[in-house]
C-alpha cells in the first residue's frame, strides 16, 4: 500500500551510532517498518510488522528529522529496502543531509546514499548489486560458521569496502575469544560492538 511519497515509519530518534565504521558519531535514526529476513537474534522485532497508522508522507518525515538539528541520518529497519527510497533520499539530499543506510541487501537498490553498510543474512540471499555499492560489510557472529560466511562475502565486495565482525549481543562473551583470534589472523577485519547497548541508550 506504500508509494514513493509515503513510507511506514517505526520510529525517528537521535542517538549515537553504536556499530560499525561510524561508531561514536551522533546521528538521527530513521527506522522504517517491515522485515521478512527473520533474524532470530534481531533486537528490533517490533519493527517487522507494518501497521496502517505508521505511514508518513516524505514531508512529515523531513519535518520530524529537522527537529533534531543533525545532518547525518541513518536509514535502518526492519529492512528499509523493502520500500522505494528514491524520493525520500532525493528530498534529504536537497536539504543537505548525509545519508547512511543499513541493509541486508535482500531487496533491489533504490535511493541515493553517502554510506552503505551491508549486513548479509543467511535467511535471504544478497542481490549482487549491493556488493559493488557497499562501503562497509558487517557480519554478525553467532557461531564458528559465521567466520566462513564472513570470508565468503568479503570476496564479493569492492576492494575499498571496510570489513567488520560483530558479536551477537546475547552470545558476545562466548564468542569473544573466537572473534579475537579471527581478527588477529585476518588483518583487514575490525571489531564492531553495539556501543549503544553498553551505554544503555536507544
Amino acid at each position: 500500500m506504500s508509494n514513493k511519497n509515503k513510507l511506514p515509519v517505526t520510529e525517528i530518534f537521535p542517538s549515537i551510532q553504536g556499530e560499525g565504521y561510524f561508531s561514536g558519531k551522533k546521528v538521527t535514526f530513521l527506522r522504517l517498518s517491515g522485515c521478512d529476513v527473520g533474524c532470530p537474534w534481531c533486537d528490533t522485532k517490533y519493527s517487522w510488522e507494518v501497521k496502517e497508522n505508521q505511514y508518513m508522507t516524505i514531508s512529515q518525515i523531513l519535518t520530524k528529522l529537522d527537529l533534531y538539528n543533525n545532518k547525518t541520518i541513518v536509514i535502518t529497519g526492519g529492512e528499509p529496502m523493502m520500500w522505494n527510497l528514491d524520493l525520500l533520499t532525493l528530498s534529504l539530499k536537497n536539504k543537505g543531509y548525509l545519508i547512511n543506510l543499513e541493509t541486508s541487501g535482500a531487496y533491489p537498490v533504490s535511493g541515493q546514499f553517502d554510506w552503505i553498510c551491508l549486513s548479509p543474512k543467511k535467511f535471504k540471499p544478497v542481490i549482487k548489486d549491493w556488493f559493488f555499492l557497499a562501503n562497509e560489510l558487517k557480519i554478525i557472529v553467532l557461531n564458528k560458521s559465521d567466520f566462513l560466511w564472513a570470508k565468503k562475502h568479503s570476496q564479493k565486495v569492492n576492494s575499498e569496502c571496510k570489513l567488520f565482525v560483530q558479536p551477537e549481543w546475547n552470545n558476545k562473551i562466548k564468542n569473544n575469544f573466537l572473534i579475537d583470534n579471527f581478527i588477529s589472523e585476518n588483518k583487514k577485519w575490525k571489531l564492531s560492538l553495539q556501543m549503544h547497548k553498553y551505554l544503555n541508550i536507544p
